[in-house]
């Protein structure tokens, strides 16, 4: 039930069937789809000689006859308006026709009917409609992602091809993994609850002759779940390796954008970070930030006792000097430069920033009470004049959301003196922040301060101590995996859609979080899923967040939201 392997099965199973040269055609979401599985190498080796996109592809009309294309797309009217305009007039070869999704009957008569040269040797559906980052991690990179925060009269059409994609998206997950899902849904939440029902309707009743699978004897379980239940995650600064490139530098479809980093060559715009491709950082990633540290200098190490080189290394700025003097390692070691270096960026920014500090403040916020010092606290960054205006405001949506109900007076100052330090705070952003996702609106324990047990939980945890401050906090999406996997996830508070109920406890769970992901999770479930329960996790979402994106996704949302009620 690994998605990596299987996008991968499926990119394998379009390129080696068809021999001879061949030209491979994406969209912009199957782009990502396939760049995440398939490096460029390895098309070569499949004799793939040429990407194009669907849409620039359109412009060109220079015949290429001893070529045959291949198409991979999604199954969407602009994608079907594309291909009949070039097989009017075709350039290539031989046509091959793989769509990522479940094809409407009248968009496979338009094609057959445009194919009058017929040109055209298969059209088939491989169910790879989402984008497998990790191998129990996968996204659809909703270009909208913040439309889920506004009521449906906002703007209905927007919400329909948002709510569409996601179901579409799920339907392909489980399609992939040949099961049906009971699904259940948070009940506070109408994206949710509309997802969950589109989704049941889709797979019960509309498509339900394609999920009629072996039954097994406990159906999986597909649980929608809203960002607004935890916005604290994406707001914190990470300390641990993939989830720290991604807050500080940020990470697309594993690629980390270098083009701003002065260590890489000049004709290096970008790389890999990815599991499936990079031994060091899937043996990494989920490790604390010291721990690289160490790691990396013992690579560093193992390559001076064979160069007989003995430099004395004792800091992250020594390894880069060393790896700079070092052409050949450069070439033996192209990977271990690139973590140096990422490292070595990070340290920079974690200092500048002051990271440290702000950070420890952070997870007292969202990990312990006393709202006295943390007021003190936050008064104190936000007097800092080295805090970035990024930081501040974070520090005050962390605030606002732990103490909105138990300290309104100094929320209030905290507000005042934010918006008279930080240039870039927008008006109304924390209190936007609030009505979106305050304790009224919540349906998890998120402070682990409404439920007997999460409260005895958390004392156990203050008095064992905690192994390292900066990474105390847990998602509440960790209190939600420990319920499944005990059996006691609330139905009043996470209903089962219709009349399909789960019979014992799942084996696989497929938990989706509209409005986005963040890494600090996905590590949370690659835990939770080698502490080997007997119940395997995979985590979705509409996008993956950090708190630069998800800053951008509440102004968005704020904006428009505001320019529906001045109509």
């Amino acid at each position: 039930m690994v998605l990596t392997s299987s996008a991968r099965d499926y990119i394998n199973r379009i390129l080696q069937d068809i021999s001879g040269m061949k030209v491979l055609i994406l969209d912009s979401q199957t782009v990502s789809i396939v760049s995440v599985v398939y490096s460029q190498s390895e098309l070569l080796q499949k004799e793939v000689f040429l990407v194009e996109l669907v849409d620039s592809i359109s412009k060109s009309s220079e015949p290429m006859s001893h070529l045959k294309a291949i198409y991979f797309l999604r199954p969407t009217a602009e994608n079907i308006q594309y291909m009949r305009r070039q097989l009017a007039s075709p350039r290539f070869g031989e046509y091959h026709l793989f769509f990522s999704n479940i094809m409407k009957d009248h968009h496979i008569h338009l094609l057959a009917d445009s194919d009058e040269q017929e040109v055209v040797q298969q059209v088939q559906e491989f169910y790879a409609d989402y984008v497998a980052i990790d191998p129990y991690h996968f996204t659809f990179h909703m270009p909208s992602n913040y439309i889920y925060m506004l009521p449906a009269v906002v703007d209905p059409s927007a919400l329909q091809r948002f709510s569409d994609r996601v179901v579409e998206g799920l339907a392909a997950v489980f399609l992939t993994l040949k099961r049906r899902p009971v699904i259940r849904y948070q009940r506070t939440s109408d994206i949710a609850k509309r997802i969950a029902q589109e989704a049941a309707k889709l797979m019960y009743q509309e498509e339900s002759g394609l999920f009629d699978f072996r039954r097994m004897e406990v159906s999986p379980l597909l649980l929608v779940i809203d960002r607004r239940d935890d916005p604290v995650t994406p707001l914190l600064n990470q300390w641990t390796y993939q989830a720290m490139v991604h807050e500080l530098i940020g990470i697309q479809d594993n690629k980390v954008d270098v083009k701003s980093i002065g260590k890489f060559p000049k004709d290096q715009e970008e790389v890999v970070l990815s599991s499936e491709q990079d031994p060091f950082f899937k043996a990494n990633m989920y490790d604390n930030f010291g721990d690289i540290g160490m790691n990396i200098k013992r690579l560093v190490d193992e390559f001076q006792q064979v160069a007989k080189s003995n430099q004395n290394i004792q800091t992250v700025e020594d390894m880069a000097k060393f790896v700079d003097n070092y052409p050949e390692y450069r070439k033996m070691h192209g990977n271990v430069t690139k973590h140096v270096t990422l490292v070595t960026e990070m340290s920079k920014i974690v200092e500048e920033r002051k990271l440290m500090s702000v950070s420890q403040t952070e997870q007292e916020l969202a990990c312990n009470g006393g709202q006295g010092a943390a007021f003190e606290a936050v008064t104190n960054l936000l007097n800092d004049e080295s805090i970035s205006d990024m930081d501040r405001l974070r520090l005050v949506m962390l605030y606002a959301l732990r103490y909105e109900k138990d300290s309104p007076v100094q929320l209030m100052q905290l507000f005042n003196k934010l918006a008279s330090r930080s240039a870039k705070y927008k008006p109304g952003l924390v209190q936007f922040l609030l009505k979106q996702a305050g304790v009224d609106k919540r349906t998890g324990d998120l402070y682990g301060n409404r439920d007997l047990m999460n409260i005895a939980r958390n004392m156990a945890r203050g008095l064992k101590g905690v192994e390292n401050v900066y990474t105390q906090h847990q998602p509440l999406l960790f209190q939600i995996m420990e319920s499944i996997v005990k059996g006691r996830l609330k139905d009043v508070d996470y209903p089962f859609f219709g009349n399909h109920f789960q019979q014992g406890r799942p084996q696989d769970v497929i938990i989706f979080i509209v409005g986005g992901t963040t890494y600090e999770e996905s590590r949370s479930v690659a835990l939770q899923n080698a502490s080997n329960t007997g119940v395997r996790f995979i985590l979705g979402g509409s996008s993956v967040l950090n708190s630069k994106r998800f800053f951008k996704d509440l102004e968005e949302a704020q904006r428009v939201a505001r320019s529906s009620t001045s109509l």
